[in-house]
């Protein structure tokens, strides 16, 4: 696919280079293998989007491309019948040609929390694990990263960063359908985040090992997850589920996260917020209109999940590879 190759281009001759030796052969076999159902009906409305001229794009405050004086009200409309093809969409807010894109998750409130803490991303490389359909990436881009690259294996998410990607183009950002077990030990990115990843793994530590080997000595890791309160020894092990969520298991104390970043090698390590999830930043829309976090509460009392688990509070941990 164009969208794997123009990103091998543009490793070509960086400190990612080394990737190259693994990479082709990984996504030439992701193309062969079986996809979503939807995926080729996907990839045709993609390419129905019509070309357009944004004049003006904005990723620095927003992800925006373009206004609706742009283009004709009946483009308009195609396009946003397009991209609702597309739904749920998750992360976000985007403006494509005065058209919202009222995500479920208003993920620009996240980057707010963040982004005055964490190192400068001018001319940086930078890592999104768990990127979803790449929100946070344009907004790294928009704060000055020289090279953005998001790995997700859902399909979904691929899609919708494309079709964001055809309105804002000639830009070095690219999501990659793959794993962080799929990468080699890189040690080359200058900054990397996950967000909302680690609650997904059945062996966190390992996955924050992943995590140290693609930074560089020096580096800046930016972690988000689910915790809850207590000491370095408190861990929440979730049952089958967790606010409806599948797949979930070690929800740690701060503190105790602090402890095995520290015990991992990472540096500096301190937490920079800490905010319970509100029903106003992830919610129900016109553009993912199945049931939302308040649907995932105990409707009597909101400190706590419908399973009784504590309600979501998330944290921000900022730490760096020993240099």
């Amino acid at each position: 696919m164009k969208w794997f190759s123009d990103c091998y281009k543009e490793l070509i001759g960086t400190e990612l280079e080394p990737w190259l030796e693994t990479l082709p052969a990984q996504l030439s076999q992701w193309e062969k293998d079986k996809k979503h159902g939807d995926f080729a009906k996907w990839v045709k409305l993609l390419s129905k989007l019509p070309q357009t001229q944004p004049s003006t794009v904005d990723l620095k405050d927003s992800v925006t491309a373009g206004t609706a004086a742009d283009i004709e009200a009946y483009t308009q409309k195609q396009i946003e019948g397009l991209l609702r093809q597309f739904m749920p969409w998750r992360k976000g807010p985007f403006s494509i040609h005065g058209i919202h894109i009222d995500t479920e998750w208003r993920s620009d409130w996240k980057w707010d929390r963040l982004s005055e803490h964490i190192a400068s991303l001018e001319n940086k490389t930078v890592l999104d694990i768990g990127c979803g359909s790449g929100y946070h990436m344009w907004r790294m881009l928009g704060a000055g990263a020289k090279t953005v690259v998001g790995i997700d294996p859902t399909q979904l998410f691929l899609i919708q960063f494309q079709a964001i990607k055809h309105f804002i183009q000639d830009k070095p950002i690219h999501l990659l359908p793959v794993g962080i077990e799929d990468m080699p030990k890189l040690n080359a990115f200058d900054t990397v985040f996950t967000m909302g990843v680690l609650y997904h793994r059945k062996d966190a530590l390992t996955f924050l090992t992943q995590v140290f080997n693609q930074l560089k000595p020096g580096g800046e890791l930016v972690l988000e997850t689910l915790v809850v309160d207590g000491d370095e020894n408190t861990v929440l092990l979730a049952s089958d589920r967790y606010a409806q969520m599948r797949n979930v298991w070690f929800f740690p104390s701060t503190k105790a996260l602090l402890f095995w970043l520290e015990r991992l090698g990472f540096v500096n390590c301190r937490c920079v917020d800490e905010s319970i999830t509100s029903i106003e930043e992830q919610r129900a829309t016109s553009w993912m209109d199945t049931q939302s976090l308040v649907d995932f509460l105990d409707p009597e009392d909101h400190s706590k999940t419908i399973e009784g688990y504590p309600a979501p509070k998330r944290a921000v941990i900022i730490a760096n590879k020993k240099g």
